[in-house]
């Protein structure tokens, strides 16, 4: 059996012609080659090693963290809420909430609010009603006022037998209790709450205490938000991810019978509803003009309603309404052939689905791998947040009073012995923060930067993934000569298999390159936020202007990403390719301007019509081969000349899906 070389016509946006010794015919071959190699290996090593970096960061985050420092509050004693004793009082009240607003509490504005130098003890259900000691009732004991009453929100052990005086002066008990509700674990009183007529409070409005706090609780780190968030509600989220699946994969199967209904239907009904409101424009604006009613008589309103009486308003919208039916029916009459590709694109991809059906459910591998991703990262920034042990010191209110001066005050106590008959008033061990005279807790920043790196290179690499996955079992299927026959047995395994063996170091390459823009992108938001007052309008328009850059550059990169996972992945994976791709094509080979950038810059859509347009007229004479059932010689040229007619109408037909399924934003 001779050999031929594989004739080309020359493009002038193609590369010079490829040389090489030319394929041979193997009536036997079923694809992929076996001979590959690996592609952007150095990549693929530093990829490796971030990830074994990344799992020692969280290794080192689980062995000092202890995220239930933050998922629980902590009363005066230290003991946590909702948990272990505590298990059946989940809130905290604070006995004097006011006490962590005050300008003299600088430990408290230290903590972020946190915790306030006020006893606070842990209860099962916020106070509903206002209530306030009597003067009466300082006589009795705690039990009559407390206990028989149902107010159990003194500490833990107070005797019942005390006397009400006695546990106020020693803030055993709360002085008054205030309606409240639970937010992140504490009792915060309603904005609208009548303040009790309490000497030290007077003049402390509620709104005030309450704002002031709020704004030192959202200091607190972003991610323990979104963590605590998820803890409550993780089961409705799943629950409406999974009925999104469950719709997404009916209108999937739904589609290759609907398609061309569906498009039509989409198109007449919007042209439709767009008559309909010209029409009714046109009726109102007549009968107002008829009356005479004019904008000049309304005048300026903040009564928007007040708008449709006028003939102006209906006016605009008519001329609003026509404006876009005319761009509409353009757009049907010059892109029409643009909209039978679509439909064809939708047919032929379900026909792809159809052969392919293990396709379908691959997005649920995409979208687990991305919530290890994102809990991984998570997980790891709630523990670092947590790897300092607490520090509590002694605290006092007025430490100029004379029984305070023999106090050393700002020194380590025990949380679980609070001192008891001080002669300091108010003496108290209060939370103060984390250590940070460990190792890790030095680097506790630079480790966060770690993590956040990791989840938007890990994130962009399984989106990539994806990407190349999909492309390299729908090339399978298109570039099968005989359906199904020719089509691998397991289609999308053997992708991705393919995919991580050879092409780890293309899909992180892509991935970081993606991920260093996101970086720069969130650094510029960070820093907009922080300086978003003090910025003059001159400020503002050169950070637009970079942030606009940015976001431009970012899809520059994914449509470049995109294209070069697609050539990639289908590297001589079937029979009918077998010389369409170099299998160890390198990621920056493919992104180099000769194969990307030398498409003229029309479309999305119209640069995946050049690129398989080449690509058939590169293959023609390898499907030619296959034609002649192991005569090459005969029936080339005829081939080769008829690809060459068909040529513009197959890129413009079912041809140009099969890869552009792969990503089904292109074009």
């Amino acid at each position: 059996m001779g050999e031929r070389p594989l004739s080309m016509p020359h493009s002038p946006h193609l590369s010079p012609r490829p040389s090489g010794k030319p394929a041979k015919y193997d009536p036997s071959f079923r694809g992929p080659i076996r001979n590959r190699s690996c592609t952007d290996i150095i990549c693929c090593v530093l990829f490796f090693v971030f990830i074994l970096g990344y799992i020692a960061v969280g290794l080192v985050a689980w062995v000092y963290g202890d995220p239930q420092q933050v998922l629980y509050p902590r009363n005066s004693s230290g003991a946590y809420c909702g948990i272990g004793e505590n298990k059946d009082k989940p809130y905290l009240l604070y006995f004097n909430i006011f006490s962590c607003v005050l300008t003299t509490n600088i430990i408290a504005v230290a903590q972020n609010g946190l915790d306030c130098p006020t006893p606070q003890v842990c209860v099962s259900s916020c106070p509903a009603v206002s209530w306030t000691v009597a003067t009466n009732q300082l006589s009795q004991t705690v039990g009559q006022v407390f206990y028989a009453a149902n107010r159990s929100f003194c500490l833990p052990g107070v005797p019942g037998d005390m006397p009400v005086h006695q546990s106020l002066s020693q803030e055993l008990c709360p002085s008054f209790l205030l309606p409240s509700s639970p937010a992140l674990g504490r009792c915060f009183p309603w904005p609208n709450s009548t303040v009790p007529e309490v000497p030290e409070i007077s003049n402390t409005s509620i709104s005030q205490g309450i704002s002031g706090l709020l704004d030192s609780l959202n200091a607190r780190d972003i991610s323990v938000k979104i963590f605590e968030d998820f803890a409550q509600s993780w089961y409705w989220i799943l629950a409406a991810l999974g009925v999104a699946l469950v719709l997404s994969l009916l209108f999937v199967l739904l589609l290759r019978l609907v398609a061309g209904p569906l498009v039509f239907v989409l198109i007449i009904g919007v042209l439709g509803v767009l008559a309909y409101g010209i029409y009714h424009c046109w009726n109102e604006y007549r009968l107002l003009r008829d009356k005479g009613a004019s904008i000049s008589q309304l005048g300026f309103t903040t009564n928007l309603s007040a708008y449709s009486s006028v003939q102006e308003t209906w006016l605009a919208a008519l001329i609003l309404l026509a404006v876009l039916e005319g761009i509409l029916l353009l757009m049907l009459i010059f892109l029409r052939q643009r909209i039978r590709i679509a439909i064809a694109l939708l047919e032929e991809a379900s026909r792809a689905v159809g052969q392919m059906m293990s396709t379908l459910f691959y997005p649920l591998v995409t979208f687990v791998l991305l919530l290890v991703c994102i809990a991984y990262w998570a997980m790891t920034a709630l523990y670092l947040a947590t790897s300092g042990q607490p520090q509590y010191v002694l605290w006092a209110p007025n430490v100029s009073l004379a029984g305070c001066e023999k106090v050393m005050m700002n020194t380590s106590c025990d949380p679980m012995n609070q001192p008891v008959n001080s002669t300091c008033p108010g003496l108290m061990c209060v939370f103060q923060g984390y250590l940070s005279t460990g190792l890790v807790q030095r680097s506790l920043f630079n480790l966060q930067i770690y993590g956040v790196l990791g989840l938007f290179w890990t994130i962009n690499w399984v989106l990539a993934l994806g990407q190349c996955v999909l492309a390299g079992a729908f090339a399978s299927f298109y570039w099968a000569f005989h359906k199904p026959r020719d089509i691998p047995t397991f289609p999308l395994s053997s992708a991705f298999i393919r995919t991580l063996r050879y092409h780890t170091g293309s899909l992180a390459f892509g991935a970081l390159i993606l991920t260093l823009v996101q970086i720069a992108r969130a650094i510029l938001e960070y820093i907009d936020h922080k300086l978003r007052g003090a910025q003059n309008p001159v400020a503002r328009c050169i950070m637009c202007c970079f942030k606009c850059c940015l976001w431009c550059l970012e899809k520059f990169i994914k449509f470049l990403n995109r294209n070069a996972y697609i050539m990639v992945s289908p590297c001589t994976c079937a029979p009918s390719c077998s010389g369409a791709f170099d299998p160890g094509l390198p990621f920056s080979q493919v992104t180099s301007p000769q194969v990307t950038l030398d498409f003229p810059p029309h479309s999305d859509c119209h640069l995946w019509e050049e690129f398989l347009c080449l690509s058939q007229k590169r293959l023609h004479a390898a499907h030619a081969e296959h034609c002649q059932g192991g005569r090459p010689g005969q029936g080339h040229r005829p081939a080769a000349v008829l690809w060459e007619i068909a040529g513009g109408w197959r890129c413009r037909g079912p041809v140009l899906l099969f890869l552009h399924r792969s990503h089904p934003g292109t074009g």
